[in-house]
């Protein structure tokens, strides 16, 4: 016994390794086995070690169907999880067979399992009717006559679907099958005593059948027969059995058979009558139909093979006896398949919209394809249209995964239509397609991003508060918050007080007192970008303001853009020249300048500027100069000087554009002791604006002049007060005459006064007699040559006054572009240096230019 059981483990181990070599382990359950019921040790049958089934996570997957079967997670085990029905799972088919994919990981590998449900007797015999009606002749059905009957059905297989019939005890009937070519069995009632009516008119008896399981099953029918007169022979079949195949693509019409019987009677008692008695399945009742003259059965309905592969007719022959007689057969119809099904392609989940920052493999969605149709008309091939940005996995038997196969960027395509195409393998090939529409989601991954890096606007001083002064836009390709752009002036400013900076974009070039930010110039609408000024803008206080707009999505994290903007204020001609005060602004200045003014016969009173003049200059001396300044730029601070009054032909004349006052002719007594003159200054705007200046001069005799220009002389060397601050200047003319009165005076005078004589003359000969240098303080001198004057900025320039006889040249300065140094303090005034050239106020880096000025004539 020992080497017996021996022999057999040998025998199931071989088996077993046989298997795991094929990648296929085989288990056999019986059904309706309880939850719980131990299939097969599958770990250990895969060769797994204690435990390495839980840690490489065993387990179970089966495609297109519930499994009822399940691994233990602990003991790698398969087990019964639910109830199991053969007859649900396969029908009829034999054997069960449930194939199963085992996967395992780490690494990653992939199982087959069999599972055989075996068949247990759990089906009793069904009949297709609990009672069955029949009418046999007396005396004239004779002995052996047959009446077909109609079997029992076993949903079971085998032994246990195996009947037999019993009826119950009769000396009358007796049952009987018989094994016909076909794949059924036909059951017949036989007649073993001529039946007499007189005697029992009606005869019941149970009809049993019995299935060969182990118990066994039992199911009933009653048969009702009733015994009747007359007709002695009944009609008879030349076949009992009628074989047809038909494919299941018929039309209707299609002649399926043609049944004959024949009656030995004679007259009505042989003319026959047909009919289709029953039909299995009972369903099928509509699908044909029988002439009955004829016996020609015929197609009244769509064969389907995917619905019902076999059909059985009973057909009978009545005759028109009474009481009538009956012959039976039976027509067996198999339909064969054909390739009358396309594909179907189902969608059992969709994630959308599907992120364009989504990974490349990321599952869309899960199908599912299936072909009602067999062997290769069912086999179906699949594909997606168009090929990327998506692609099909197949995960199992008829389940496909549409995953992504490229990165997704919404901005270039932001939906997809995607159809997943389906092909069988018949002939021809059958096809079908689904349509997928597969939004992409935006996500906030592009920054708002201005048409320009930097804009230029122009823009007139004196504008309106609230006035537009450009529009701005970025554009964001994102949707909805993440491409909703909300603008911002990003802080920045000018400061003042000759040194401006930012601590951050934005800039100006201006003067002015104190730090503004650029947010108090303009502000921007922040959905439209419209910038608008928040107050008048004044070129003289801002020439150029740079800073920055940020432009700012609504996303998370939002993203931002940047613009420059250059704001270059036009200059307006708002301001009228003004003449020079005729003293500096310091107390001891204005005193020393009145002091002076005393002594050279000069000077100004109650608002009218005083000059003198010796009788007999010649023509063309230079008596005074009038200076002024135009806060305004360019042609709008271009001056001219024009002599108001004496009009005609007067003993002065004013220089154009150098507002000097000079002689027109020599000066006689007849000129009177004071002339008069009303000068106006006008400037080359438009509309041009102007002011008027009033001039005294006083017509005096050599002697005065030289006592005059000696006081002059001595008052200017001591005296500390620039020139520049003085609204008229001492003429060279005057000066020249004074020095020869000098010369006689000092023959003339005594010994003790000749060193202060000889001190006053190399004073008034060699010190400087016209040179006059621009003073610290906010109004700016404009130097002028003979042909004209320029004053191109009131506060951002200075120019120097160069003495009588070298050449004139004007000095413009050009304010450029350029971001603000950091604020810091303004360097206090100083008096400039006799050699300096040019002297700017702290601000902005400017870039000097010098050159000769030319007006227009």
């Amino acid at each position: 016994m020992g080497e017996r059981w021996c022999a057999v483990m040998r025998v199931l181990v071989l088996q077993a390794a046989w298997a795991l070599a094929g990648g296929q382990v085989r288990y056999s359950v019986p059904e309706e086995a309880k939850a719980g019921t131990v299939v097969g040790r599958l770990a250990q049958d895969l060769g797994l070690e204690a435990g390495e089934a839980e840690a490489r996570r065993l387990r179970l997957v089966a495609p297109g169907r519930r499994a009822s079967v399940e691994v233990s997670g602990a003991s790698g085990a398969l087990l019964v999880s639910s109830r199991l029905d053969r007859e649900e799972l396969c029908g009829k088919s034999a054997p069960c067979a449930l194939r199963l994919e085992v996967l395992l990981e780490r690494p990653l590998r992939v199982f087959h399992v069999e599972l055989e449900v075996t068949d247990i007797n759990d089906n009793a015999p069904i009949f297709p009717a609990a009672r069955k009606n029949l009418s046999i002749a007396e005396f004239t059905t004779l002995p052996g006559s047959r009446f077909p009957l109609e079997g029992a059905s076993d949903a079971d297989i085998g032994a246990n679907a195996q009947l037999s019939y019993t009826l119950s005890p009769s000396e009358h009937f007796r049952i009987e099958e018989e094994n016909s070519k076909s794949r059924t069995t036909s059951l017949f009632l036989i007649l073993t005593k001529p039946l007499d009516r007189e005697t029992i008119p009606v005869h019941r008896l149970v009809l049993t059948a019995t299935d060969g399981g182990r118990p066994s099953l039992t199911g009933t029918m009653e048969l009702v027969i009733s015994v009747l007169d007359v007709n002695d022979n009944a009609p008879r079949f030349n076949q009992s059995v009628y074989n047809v195949v038909l494919s299941e693509n018929a039309l209707e019409g299609t002649l399926v058979a043609r049944v004959n019987a024949t009656d030995s009677d004679t007259g009505i008692y042989g003319e026959l009558v047909y009919e289709i008695d029953t039909i299995v399945p009972p369903s099928a009742g509509e699908l044909f139909s029988i002439d009955a003259n004829n016996g020609a059965i015929t197609l009244t309905g769509p064969l389907d093979f995917e619905t019902v592969t076999l059909y059985e007719l009973h057909i009978k022959g009545t005759d028109k006896g009474a009481p009538p007689l009956s012959g039976h057969c039976k027509v067996v119809l198999e339909v064969v398949d054909v390739n009358d099904n396309a594909p179907e392609v189902w969608v059992t989940s969709l994630s959308v919209p599907v992120p364009e920052d989504a990974s490349v493999g990321t599952v869309v969605a899960l199908l599912s394809v299936s072909d009602r149709d067999s062997g290769e008309n069912g086999r179906v091939r699949c594909w997606v249209w168009p090929a990327s940005p998506f692609g099909l996995e197949a995960t199992f038997a008829g389940s496909y995964s549409l995953v992504l196969r490229e990165a997704l960027d919404r901005e270039r395509v932001s939906e997809y239509e995607v159809e997943v195409r389906a092909e069988d393998g018949g002939a021809p090939a059958l096809r079908a397609s689904r349509g997928l529409r597969v939004p992409v989601s935006d996500v906030n991954d592009n920054a708002p991003a201005f048409a320009q890096a930097v804009y230029t606007v122009l823009a007139r001083e004196n504008n309106a508060a609230g006035a537009e002064l450009a529009r701005l836009w970025a554009r964001d390709p994102d949707e909805a918050g993440n491409g909703r752009v909300s603008y911002s002036v990003w802080e920045g400013g000018v400061g003042g007080g000759g040194a401006a900076s930012s601590s951050s974009s934005s800039s100006g070039v201006g003067a002015g007192g104190g730090w503004r930010s650029a947010s108090s110039y303009v502000s921007v609408d922040a959905e439209s970008g419209r910038l608008w000024a928040l107050q008048p803008l004044d070129y003289e206080e801002l020439q150029v303001l740079q800073f920055e707009v940020r432009a700012v999505d609504a996303g998370e994290p939002p993203l931002c853009g940047n613009a420059t903007v250059q704001l270059f204020v036009l200059d307006e001609n708002d301001n009228a020249p003004a003449l020079l005060p005729p003293a500096g602004s310091a107390a001891e200045a204005g005193a020393a300048a009145a002091e002076a003014a005393a002594g050279a016969g000069w000077g100004s009173e109650s608002g009218t500027l005083w000059a003198w003049a010796a009788w007999g200059a010649p023509a063309g001396q230079v008596v005074a100069k009038i200076r002024a300044v135009d806060a305004d730029s360019g042609y709008n601070a271009w001056l001219r000087y024009e002599l108001w009054e004496p009009r005609g032909k007067g003993p002065f004349r004013v220089g154009l554009y150098s507002g000097e006052v000079s002689t027109a002719r020599a000066l006689d007594e007849a000129d009177g002791p004071r002339q008069r003159l009303l000068i106006v200054v006008r400037d080359h705007g438009e509309p041009a604006r102007s002011a008027t200046a009033t001039l005294s001069v006083s017509l005096l005799e050599a002697a005065e002049a030289a006592l005059a220009a000696g006081s002059s002389s001595s008052s200017s060397s001591s005296s500390s007060v620039s020139r520049s601050a003085v609204g008229v200047e001492l003429g060279p003319g005057a000066a020249s005459a004074a020095t020869n009165v000098w010369l006689v005076v000092a023959i003339c005078a005594v010994s003790s006064l000749f060193l202060l004589a000889v001190v006053l003359y190399g004073a008034s000969r060699w010190a400087p007699r016209a040179a006059v240098l621009s003073g610290p303080g906010p109004t700016t001198l404009v130097c002028a040559s003979e042909v004209g004057s320029w004053s191109y900025s009131q506060r951002h320039s200075r120019s120097l006054c160069v003495a009588d006889g070298a050449a004139k040249s004007d000095l413009m300065v050009f304010s450029p572009n350029f971001p603000p140094p950091p604020p810091g303090p303004a360097p206090k005034d100083s008096q400039p240096e006799p050699s300096a050239l040019l002297d700017t106020v702290s601000g902005p880096a400017f870039i000097p230019f010098s050159a000769p000025f030319h007006p227009p004539p």
